[in-house]
């Protein structure tokens, strides 16, 4: 039996299980409550609850950094994906995150976050809307 730590056990059995970037950003902070930090009895049962916490709260971040340093096709991709998944048109689907985009942040988050997180989700419903967000830009 091969021993691995909490984060890698999160990475590779819950996350690879969600589909999309969006998607984990979401769940992973539908496990954050205000009150009493992270919670996932299953990685608490196996790790201990302070090594799922710690684990939780890095996969957290990591995951916001990845959506906020992915290109915006992917995003669209994965928004759709995740829209899809979710049972909403993805323009909806990424309404609903801008909503509640301070519940999609880690505690402390780094400077800026929250901002690039509104931005980029602002930005995708936006292009989402726009029927011809696949026309080949202008040249010249």
């Amino acid at each position: 039996m091969t021993l691995i730590s909490a984060l890698e056990d999160l990475q590779e059995t819950t996350l690879k299980a969600v589909a999309g970037c969006l998607r984990a950003l979401e769940y992973i902070s539908g496990l954050r409550h205000k009150d009493s930090g992270y919670g996932h009895w299953g990685l608490s049962q196996v790790h201990g609850d302070s090594s799922a916490k710690r684990a939780l709260a890095l996969a957290h971040r990591s995951t916001l950094s990845k959506v906020l340093a992915m290109p915006f096709r992917q995003l669209v991709e994965d928004a759709e994906k995740s829209g899809e998944l979710a049972g909403l048109e993805p323009a909806a689907y990424t309404e609903q995150l801008a909503a509640n985009a301070t519940d999609l942040l880690p505690p402390e988050p780094g400077a800026g976050s929250a901002r690039h997180l509104n931005s980029v989700l602002h930005a995708l419903s936006s292009l989402l809307k726009n029927p011809k967000r696949d026309a080949t830009p202008p040249t010249g």
